[in-house]
């Protein structure tokens, strides 16, 4: 086994400053008092042990009434419940776009420069894609018709076409960190994290429309709002959450997070659509954020490496995977607080993936191990565990429920 890589979200071809934190514990909670925090530690403490009471996530501020259907973006397909903005992303409730694809994983390898696919229901290898340099993630278009592979330092998306698994002709895309798509179907945004910019390109042909500069290092995950009008977006090497207008496709707020080192990654919104969650490696947790005040968020701790959010297909759970621990963390919404923790045998270093189809399988890319773990989501038990090639990292299950992509490894709406 080759040597273990910093724990860079790039791996080993881009591995910049990756300082730990001390293990502290604090409440980041907007106007938080001395009484608020009083069981945690005295208010003019520096900070102490990171293991915190698990329902510190219900300390996260609460958010204004939704008006979704009054105010969501133009375009926009009209929310199916405004009480779950993942209500269409049921078990085995496939739209008619996707009938007939083939059930696969995709896995990019970003030290190899190839995609694996792997058969979910055997656990084998079925075929192995040559691609650009450094795949990152393989997303699916908004249309649900077309895989991209996220060739970063290759400076090109791959197409992969799901219903026959053949991959296409590379278009020139640079910089192509991470790929999401505006809830309207019309725009591209690419995480150019190294150009340090947001760029918007037409959501099928991928021409430029807008390139917005950052004043943050490392844009990589977002997540959008009920009503589709803003996105938050993390960049993990300079600690800072990103507020964008969708329509404007402006940059309207921007803070730093409140630890040292900090280093956010994956965003996923609640069912309720009243906050956000971020993960951060370093902090080793979870940020919880009210997204239209975007005041400072609370902080609760999930394990090592927080890195992926996963929520389940009753919307009733989020999977957290500990990159650093390889453990996978489980956080109940309606409880408001992490009720376990499963651990994979013999370690690993689980890091993104995605639910299966029926909402069974969690599967997860081991970025260390150059493998894949296929986890029972009932029992956090493994049911396999597949090698694959170098450096493994967004791999996307597909086909999934939902009736339209918002990118990453498969955010359905």
């Amino acid at each position: 086994m080759p040597p273990r890589p910093a724990p860079s979200l790039h791996g080993l071809a881009r591995s910049p400053r990756s300082p730990r934190l001390p293990r502290v514990t604090r409440l980041l909670a907007a106007g938080a008092s001395c009484a608020a925090l009083a069981a945690l530690a005295a208010c003019g403490s520096g900070g102490q042990d990171h293991r915190t009471d698990e329902a510190l996530a219900s300390r996260a501020p609460a958010q204004r009434p939704e008006q979704v259907a009054a105010d969501a973006l133009p375009g926009m397909p009209p929310v199916l419940d405004p009480k779950d903005v993942y209500a269409a992303d049921r078990a085995n409730r496939l739209s008619p776009a996707v009938a007939g694809f083939p059930s696969r994983v995709y896995v990019p390898n970003t030290n190899s420069n190839t995609v694996t696919v792997i058969d979910p229901k055997t656990y084998k290898v079925t075929e192995t894609i040559p691609v650009g340099r450094q795949p990152q993630h393989v997303v699916p278009s908004w249309d649900l018709k077309t895989l991209w592979v996220n060739n970063d330092l290759g400076n090109s998306l791959t197409p992969i076409d799901p219903r026959t698994g053949k991959a296409g002709k590379p278009v020139d895309v640079h910089d192509p960190y991470n790929l999401y798509f505006t809830p309207d179907g019309k725009y591209a945004v690419v995480m150019a994290s190294k150009d340090r910019r947001l760029v918007f390109r037409d959501a099928h042909t991928m021409k430029v429309v807008k390139s917005v500069p950052v004043a943050c290092g490392g844009v990589n995950h977002a997540d959008f709002s009920p009503n589709g009008r803003y996105f938050i977006v993390s960049c993990e090497f300079s600690g800072e959450l990103l507020k964008v207008d969708t329509a404007a496709m402006k940059v309207v707020a921007h803070q730093k997070l409140d630890v040292h080192g900090a280093m956010p990654q994956d965003v996923k919104i609640s069912p309720d659509g009243r906050k956000f969650y971020i993960a951060d490696m370093v902090a080793d947790g979870l940020w919880i954020l009210d997204g239209d005040t975007f005041a400072k968020p609370a902080f609760l701790h999930t394990g090592k490496g927080a890195h992926g959010l996963y929520v389940s297909r009753d919307s009733r759970v989020m999977y957290i995977s500990n990159r650093g621990e390889g453990t996978v963390s489980v956080f109940d919404f309606a409880k408001d607080r992490l009720t376990a923790k499963w651990r994979l045998p013999h370690g690993g270093s689980p890091d993104m993936g995605g639910v299966s189809a029926d909402g069974k399988v969690l599967w997860l890319s081991g970025r260390y191990n150059s493998e894949v773990y296929a986890i029972d989501t009932r029992t956090g038990r493994q049911l396999a565990r597949i090698k694959v090639g170098s450096g493994p990292h967004g791999l996307a299950v597909y086909p999934q429920p939902g009736r339209y992509s918002l990118g990453h490894t498969g955010v359905f709406r």
